[in-house]
Order: C-alpha cells, then structure tokens, then sequence
C-alpha cells in the first residue's frame, strides 16, 4: 500500500461549534513531520473532540473516499472529511483496534474510528450527515504516534494486526449506534490498546 495523499488544514470558518475547525484539510507539498500530537502545521480548533495524543492523526482509505463518491454521487477530493492521510488500497472498517501502521518513518497505532458530530455534517452541507456516516461502517481511523518520524505522499505503508484481543472499528461503530447493548464487546474493548476513553468507557458500562 501507498500513502497517497498527506494532507494538513488550519482554522477557517464553519458554522458549527464555536465558528471554526480545522476540518478543511488540503495536500501538503513535500516531506512532514509526524510528531506525538500529529503533522506539524496542522491545525486543531476543538481539541476537546479532536486530535491529542490519542487522536494524532486521522486517516481514511482511497477505497472509502471512492464508496462515498459513489453513495454522494459527486467527486470527493482527498481531505473532504478532514483526514490527515489518505491509503491507497485500505479500507477502514476492518482495522483492528491497537493495529500498527507503518507510513514511511513514522509508526502509527489505531485507537478509535472517527465518531461524526455537526462539524462534519456542516462541512458536507447535511444536517443529517452524521447518522448517514455513522452506519456506513466506512469511518476512517484515529491513530497515536508511536514513532515520529518524516513522511510524504507516496511512501510505502504496512500493517500489523494488534497482538492479542481483536476488535475492529466496524464493531465499535455498531455498538455505538446501538447504545452498547453487547456487555462482551465492552469487555473486548477494555482489553485492547484502544484511545483511553473509549477503554475507560467500556470498562466503566462493563462494571455497571
């Protein structure tokens, strides 16, 4: 697989949340650093919600951005959704939570799928767009840092299943749209290297 598109934003305006995001994302020109908190010059504005050391980097698959030109019936330029990477020939739904992905120099670990809010609906002109996306099972995938390191479009890009208990983003997209009615998926969750909230909830509902 290939990186085909890097892709970095800052603020501009939207109308949702506080006015702001740095959802609109366009191609980087040559090599970038990946640091713990994500791509330098990359701009966060609702850091409540976004990015962090759990939620380094966002990347989607070229297979997913092509699902939803389909389903949207229009082009979808690379960064429509605000990711941070696009992967030729990968799609998001299966990761596993915990999964290692190697992108150039630097090493990526997947945490969580992309949960969609109102700054996504505004952005695609849907008010409803973030249920539609919600079931689509295609959410693109958050990652930590593992390793920096300096990365461009075009690099090579490998993945590594997560050693021991699986779960794949498609999963916790469902029992997200159900309200967590599976206490055995919960306690899947708790025992991956998933974002520590999404561990911290499921062990929290596991307990109850």
């Amino acid at each position: 697989m290939r990186l085909t598109h890097l892709l970095a934003g800052q603020a501009r305006p939207i109308a949702a949340k506080s006015g702001l995001s740095g959802i609109f994302k366009t191609p980087c020109d040559g090599p970038v650093t990946i640091g713990a908190e994500g791509l330098a010059g990359d701009t966060i504005v609702d850091r409540d919600n976004h990015g962090g050391l759990e939620q380094a980097v966002y990347l989607i698959g070229q297979p997913d951005l092509d699902w939803w030109a389909q389903e949207l019936a229009r082009p979808l330029p690379p960064g429509t959704f605000g990711e941070n990477m696009v992967i030729g020939g990968l799609q998001t739904g299966p990761l596993g939570l915990g999964d290692i992905v190697q992108v150039g120099a630097a090493t990526l670990q997947i945490t969580a799928p992309r949960i969609p809010c109102v700054t996504l609906s505004a952005r695609m002109g849907d008010p409803g767009f973030a249920r539609r996306f919600l079931a689509a099972g295609r959410p693109g995938a958050y990652a930590r840092v593992r390793v920096p390191g300096i990365v461009q479009a075009g690099d090579a890009v490998s993945l590594s299943p997560a050693a021991g208990t699986r779960v794949t983003l498609t999963e916790v997209m469902d029992g997200l749209r159900q309200n967590w009615p599976d206490a055995e998926l919960l306690r899947r969750i708790s025992a991956t290297e998933a974002h520590a909230k999404l561990r911290a909830m499921a062990q929290e509902r596991t307990a109850r």
